[in-house]
């Protein structure tokens, strides 16, 4: 078992994804808590550092252009290798650039580089997650969905908390941005050295076949919108534990902030890794839809660590502990979701199928704030991480009902077709495509607003409550729609 686990290092495919993951996660941080950090040392108000987080936005909504790099292929290293160069050049440029602006006296420019780095880490995203899927057979996308955990792992460490303690003690800011800027370059070598994938798929003719044949494809399948809400769901339990993790070790239970963020950032990251890589070696042993459902058991059951810490006194070892745990499954959960986000996607279309369904899988983890927090004061922190393990139970009933679709495709490699309710999915697919419309245009609406260039924030209120409630109708519709499906399939 121990060999097992190491030889996932010795593969020529596994150094190169573990590189790339390096790649994608290292822009995160510096247009994130790294550049809020800087903004904040230089002593600009709080309403400009809010505004830059928006910036943020961009890896939320990059499945609106991720059709284009479906449909055109680079006229050089190929259709997935070309576009990893590409954006990995525009990201050592913006970031080297960013290291000469003052935010002070270049705001202006400061706010361009930092849109642009945003953009073209959003996607990089895009094509290294379509390259992992059209490079890894069925048996390698766990540890592929492992190595590339661990390596965005490794760079937000780099460029969050390295480049933060580098650039007080040692560099400041200016040489910290032009560091990350040639850690980038490793990105670029690893591509320069990455196989292209072997697809014998067709490529979409048009852009608009590249926008609408991944959705025809995708919801033209057997338990589409069961699947959806399975990919929403599965990891709610977690979110749920997650989001007010921090608030209550120093509140709930009455930890200093110094203990928690050496205890969180350190040995959380680590379990975090260990779990992605040891999900990874099982998942050798395992089918998909087995290692989804143990390690989704394991995520629920390990969110009991924070209601133990909550009923009993304060021990630095029990947050330790319950810490380890909760990261450790919870490394398992990811790399295991991975591969089934991976497993989903057609290979003619794996840049936007697969960026849909990431974005989708970001609705829990952003969403469940404001839910956590009333629940909370309503109800008391004991209660709320009761309530985190009984919120895992609807993804791991979900994924139950998915059972038959999911080992189809995995033994397959391809997806059983949909036959009934033609003309009910269509409304369905009609209402969440209305709601992701009304929700892009929300972010505009903020967007413009935090700029004083309009004043829509009631306007951006009553449109985004409706956008997620058309969402929500359309997801719950296909949803019921599948499962009459299923009972009818039974039946026959």
């Amino acid at each position: 078992m121990l060999k097992q686990y190491f030889t996932i290092f010795t593969q020529r495919n596994t150094a190169i994804l573990l590189l790339l993951g390096f790649a994608s996660g290292l822009p995160l941080a510096l247009t994130s808590g790294t550049l809020q950090a800087w903004m904040t040392v230089e002593n600009l108000d709080l309403k400009t550092i809010g505004i830059f987080s928006l910036v943020g936005q961009a890896y939320v909504f990059k499945f609106l252009w991720s059709p284009m790099m479906d449909r055109y292929t680079p006229s050089f290293f190929g259709r997935r290798r070309g576009w990893l160069i590409i954006t990995q050049l525009v990201l050592v440029l913006a970031i080297f650039a960013m290291g000469y602006m003052d935010p002070k006296s270049s705001l202006f420019w400061l706010a361009a580089l930092a849109v642009l780095i945003a953009f073209a880490s959003a996607s990089q995203d895009i094509v290294f997650d379509a390259y992992k899927t059209d490079l890894l057979s069925a048996e390698e996308r766990g540890n592929g969905a492992a190595v590339s955990v661990l390596g965005y792992r490794l760079a937000m460490l780099v460029s969050g908390g390295l480049a933060l303690w580098l650039a007080d003690r040692y560099l400041g800011w200016q040489h910290t941005y032009w560091l990350m800027a040639v850690l980038m370059l490793i990105g670029v070598a690893a591509t320069l050295f990455a196989p292209e994938p072997d697809i014998h798929q067709p490529v979409p003719a048009t852009l608009e076949m590249a926008v609408v044949a991944p959705l025809k494809d995708f919801f033209g399948r057997n338990n589409a919108w069961l699947i959806l809400l399975l990919i929403v769901m599965y990891k709610l339990g977690d979110a749920f534990a997650g989001s007010l993790s921090t608030t209550f070790l120093i509140r709930g239970v009455g930890f200093d902030a110094g203990e928690v963020g050496l205890v969180n950032k350190t040995l959380g990251l680590l379990a975090t890794i260990f779990g992605a890589l040891l999900g990874g070696v099982l998942m050798q042993r395992l089918s998909l839809f087995r290692a989804l459902m143990l390690f989704g058991i394991l995520q629920g059951a390990s969110n009991a660590g924070y209601w133990i810490l909550a009923v009993t006194d304060k021990h630095l070892y029990s947050m330790g502990t319950a810490i380890f745990f909760e990261n450790l499954c919870g490394g398992m959960g990811t790399a295991a979701f991975v591969a089934l986000l991976m497993a989903l996607c057609n290979k003619s279309f794996s840049a936007t199928q697969f960026a849909l369904l990431s974005a989708l899988s970001a609705v829990g983890r952003v969403y469940v704030g404001p839910i956590a927090g009333w629940f909370v004061e309503a109800n008391g922190w004991s209660a709320f991480y009761l309530f985190s393990i009984v919120a895992a139970v609807p993804g791991l009933l979900l994924l139950a009902m998915c059972r038959q679709t999911l080992e189809y495709t995995q033994r397959t490699d391809s997806f059983l077709p949909r036959v009934h309710f033609a003309g009910s999915y269509r409304w369905a697919l009609r209402l969440l495509l209305t709601g992701s419309l009304l929700l892009a245009l929300w972010v505009v609406m903020l967007i413009t607003d935090g700029l004083d260039w309009t004043h829509l924030a009631t306007l951006a209120g009553k449109t985004v409550q409706l956008g997620a409630l058309l969402c929500l109708l359309g997801i719950v519709l296909g949803s019921v729609l599948d499962f009459l499906a299923l009972r009818r399939q039974e039946k026959i």
